[in-house]
């Protein structure tokens, strides 16, 4: 009796091990509450002052907004908004929509337009004048109530990428996702494998994928100090949410990070990691006798 009780005692805590190593440990990027955890940086302001309040907490959502007193027009400060850390592989996902009016005089081309920037620059380095971050851009759009327009396409703010094992130069690169019109709310979802993989989803949906991030290109300007060497892989950076001049709304920002302990006689091993991180391994401690 005592040899059975003891072996479901042990296929019982191999069962729960397994679920734990299994279970993904998303974090909450956001707390619904304050901007704590994330720097802005908005072109022709230092790096932490939120010109004009422009990212702001409403109703438990980070938004995007241009009150008339601080923008009677755009004039193209251009704005990010940097999480604390740094990530190398990972999943990143978020709702968005957009609402309202664009900015006074914001750009055409920057209407219903927002994005999420990785494998950027931290928001230090950029230079006061600087528009962009040099980084990958997940495009967020929304559709203008009649025509087709993608969302979590692809932009090259001084960066490059591969796609089918061929140097991709031109700045943007259109999803194979449907088009959302109105102020629905739409989910993005970024996998970031590192400098070899990325690929975007559309409300669950793999919309497009490209290899090797890479420094190279322009469609950046008022860079104080160059940000790395051209051709150079990137492997890890800032992540940034936009404000382009059009109003735009985010709920549910969560992060998976997806390089950690692989030893799977760690406590906080999990099967998901793709990235080992061998100093990160936590062992039960033995008792002393």
């Amino acid at each position: 009796m005592k040899i059975k009780l003891l072996l479901f005692l042990s296929i019982f805590a191999f069962q729960l091990q397994a679920q734990n190593a299994s279970k993904e440990a998303w974090e909450s990027m956001f707390n619904g509450k304050d901007l704590n955890n994330w720097t802005p940086k908005i072109r022709n302001s230092p790096a932490g002052v939120n010109y004009g309040n422009t990212f702001r907490v409403e109703d438990g959502k980070l938004v995007v907004r241009y009150d008339s007193a601080a923008y009677p027009n755009f004039d193209e400060r251009f704005g990010h908004l940097f999480y604390k850390k740094k990530f190398g592989y990972y999943r990143i996902r978020l709702n968005y929509r957009f609402v309202g009016e664009q900015a006074i005089k914001g750009p055409g081309w920057a209407t219903r337009n927002s994005g999420i920037m990785v494998h950027g620059q931290t928001a230090e380095s950029m230079g006061l004048k600087q528009d962009f971050p040099v980084s990958i851009e997940v495009q967020l759009l929304g559709g203008n109530g009649k025509d087709k327009r993608t969302t979590c396409n692809l932009c090259t703010p001084g960066t490059h990428v591969e796609m089918n094992g061929k140097l991709f130069t031109p700045h943007c690169i259109n999803s194979q996702s449907d088009t959302f019109h109105g102020d629905q709310w739409v989910q993005a979802e970024v996998l970031v494998l590192g400098d070899s993989l990325i690929r975007h989803y559309s409300n669950g949906k793999e919309v497009l994928a490209y290899q090797r991030p890479q420094v190279g290109g322009g469609n950046v300007s008022g860079q104080d100090v160059i940000f790395g060497k051209s051709g150079e892989l990137i492997k890890e950076g800032s992540i940034s949410l936009q404000s382009e001049s059009h109003p735009v709304e985010f709920k549910n920002i969560e992060i998976l990070n997806l390089e950690g302990c692989m030893n799977p006689d760690a406590l906080n091993y999990k099967t998901y990691f793709v990235k080992s991180k061998p100093e990160d391994c936590l062992f039960k401690t033995k008792k002393k006798k």
